[in-house]
């Protein structure tokens, strides 16, 4: 990382510019280089300044904000910190945004605005920090289709080695920062017989909801937000709700799910912590444990306790993280059997649960 973060922001609203400069520029290592309201003003600023990290906002005059971004994208790839709202609309807005190569997002909060950015200060600092250390890739048309190829060719030999049938087994799946792309890439070629998977992605609320749903209409399995105590079952994907903690229970032969709204863990609620430590706790060594790219440390303890209560578990590798910080951790710690590129997460996955239903 460079000593001084220099940042662009690109917002229609003034006072929104004014908070988040005002913010920035409070941070020792990061400065606003320069302001724009629209991004016809934004493209010529990144000429002038070449700025480390854009904020950028979606509804915005003579350009709208995805356009933008995918115009940068293609010819100026740099990463992208969203400002979106905090609604249905916002949230579908901004997922498209993280398909479309951003790095994260921050919420606009619905009411005092003023006041809500001010407090997420920290956040925001956070989120910029780990954008201004990401991994920038163009999303071509061919590496993508490359990766899916990948993807789905580990898959199919992963299947053709093994068959398995059993509702002992429990995948629980850990994610920040690029998490939403990765998630879907992890789940995407998983045929719909698969054990359930239990997943806690950082995300706020009203996002989750619509996380999930973008999830069922691409991916076989039955991919849903969870509920508070609702059985967990085979070919079923549960994302952790925002603003909730996700666990595992048993309720006699039956794996449930749990939501509380505990105090946040690691900062994060919901905490990936909380669902690994469930799993080691309740699932033992049925249960897979995979965490996945992300800012911070949250899972790592946890992904440590599964193994020690005979879970398998799994870490993607650096080079296909967008930021490689909860792996990172969860590998320092000693938390993870097996390091693997994105691409080869889901069919090393199968394999294992096949082996281990074979061996029973």
């Amino acid at each position: 990382m460079k000593d001084v973060i220099k940042v662009l922001v690109v917002d229609d609203s003034a006072l929104i510019r004014s908070l988040l400069t005002e913010i920035i520029n409070q941070q020792p290592d990061m400065q606003v280089v320069a302001v724009a309201p629209d991004p016809l003003v934004a493209r010529e600023l990144i000429k002038q300044h070449d700025p480390d990290v854009l904020t950028l906002d979606v509804e915005m005059p003579r350009m709208d904000g995805l356009d933008f971004l995918e115009r940068l994208m293609r010819l100026r790839p740099m990463p992208v910190l969203m400002v979106s709202s905090l609604t249905d609309q916002g949230s579908e807005v901004t997922l498209r945004a993280l398909e479309l190569g951003a790095i994260d997002y921050v919420s606009k909060p619905k009411v005092g605005i003023a006041q809500g950015l001010k407090d997420y200060a920290d956040v925001i600092a956070e989120k910029l920090r780990a954008c201004a250390v990401a991994k920038i890739r163009p999303k071509t048309q061919q590496r993508q289709q490359a990766q899916a190829q990948q993807r789905a060719a580990s898959v199919a030999a992963s299947l053709q080695q093994v068959r398995y049938a059993s509702t002992e087994k429990v995948i629980f799946v850990g994610a920040s920062t690029g998490g939403t792309e990765a998630v879907k890439d992890f789940l995407i070629d998983l045929p719909a017989d698969m054990p359930a998977i239990l997943i806690t992605q950082h995300m706020p609320e009203n996002f989750t909801r619509t996380f999930a749903q973008r999830l069922d209409g691409l991916c076989v399995l039955k991919v849903k937000e969870a509920v508070h105590n609702e059985r967990v079952l085979p070919g079923h994907v549960y994302i952790a709700p925002g603003n909730q903690h996700l666990e595992i229970r048993r309720s006699g032969a039956n794996y449930m799910t749990r939501l509380t709204s505990d105090a946040p863990v690691n900062r994060h609620r919901p905490s990936v912590d909380v669902l690994f430590d469930s799993a080691a706790h309740y699932a033992g060594h049925n249960a897979v444990g995979v965490i996945l790219t992300g800012m911070g440390k949250d899972g790592a303890a946890g992904l440590l306790r599964m193994k020690q209560a005979g879970a398998y578990t799994l870490a993607q590798d650096e080079a296909s993280c967008v930021v490689y910080g909860m792996p990172k951790e969860a590998v320092a710690l000693g938390a993870v059997d097996q390091v693997l590129p994105l691409t080869d997460l889901p069919g090393c996955v199968i394999r294992h649960l096949g082996q281990r239903v074979n061996r029973v």
